[in-house]
């Protein structure tokens, strides 16, 4: 398929081909084209934002759920576990739906993504409410387990957002807002832990700090909720505090 993220690389781009100066070159011009990918998405994003930003405003108990499989998800908790430190999000407000379970965040448990079923009972028992969001990212876009997270929110009622990579997949075509990231080929044909990951990790950063931007935790460009954990916080945290004194 044309842009495909499973689509090999053309002859002249063989990182096994290429000496290290041209290898490095080129797979840094290719993780360039994930900035690109967000630029073409910016009206998705945009509304993504407001829908998000309407929900956690009209339910102080609502949650953003972050969901999928493999580099995907690992890419998504990152983001998720910042929501607290940076902008002192509550905890219990941040959830996570990861295929294979917590354990596979730092194992490679490949066949958990195509579990249907475990999908299910992990929304099941997340008893969602009309204001959370549930955000499925997978840069297939066509992983099974990550579109039935995403079925299974659309039919409890919940905001119900897809993050992919290849354009026209069920992720996208049935989520309520679908964000396209198309990044086409990986410099290692297949391995999307490269420039659609990095796609990725953009635009959930976009996501999430202008969200927490307009529930009020960002005040001249500067984290005025941020929780002071350690010495390098309470340094920056006393700074921020002091200035705006």
């Amino acid at each position: 398929m044309q842009n495909d993220t499973e689509t090999p690389p053309e002859a002249g781009r063989w990182l096994d081909q290429l000496d290290n100066q041209a290898a490095l070159e080129m797979m840094l011009d290719d993780q360039a084209l994930a900035i690109a990918a967000n630029r073409q998405s910016l009206g998705q994003i945009e509304q993504a934002v407001t829908e998000i930003t309407n929900r956690m405003k009209a339910d102080d108990k609502a949650r953003i759920i972050y969901a999928g499989a493999g580099a995907s998800i690992r890419i998504a908790v990152q983001d998720g576990v910042e929501l607290l430190p940076t902008f002192n999000w509550p905890r219990e407000r941040v959830a996570y739906v990861v295929a294979g379970g917590d354990k596979a965040l730092i194992e490679s448990i490949e066949d958990a993504e195509d579990n249907e079923v475990a999908a299910k009972k992990m929304v099941n028992d997340l008893d969602l409410s009309a204001n959370d969001v549930v955000i499925a990212i997978a840069a297939s876009g066509r992983t099974a387990f990550t579109c039935t997270v995403l079925r299974e929110t659309i039919n409890a009622g919940a905001l119900a957002i897809g993050i992919s990579c290849n354009p026209s997949t069920p992720l996208l075509d049935e989520a309520d807002i679908g964000i396209p990231l198309i990044t086409g080929g990986e410099a290692l044909a297949g391995s999307t832990r490269l420039k659609a990951a990095t796609a990725q990790k953009i635009c959930l950063n976009m996501i999430s700090t202008l969200v927490m931007t307009r529930l009020g935790k960002v005040r001249d460009g500067k984290m005025i909720a941020m929780r002071p954990t350690n010495a390098k916080l309470r340094e920056r945290f006393s700074r921020i505090h002091g200035t705006d004194r």
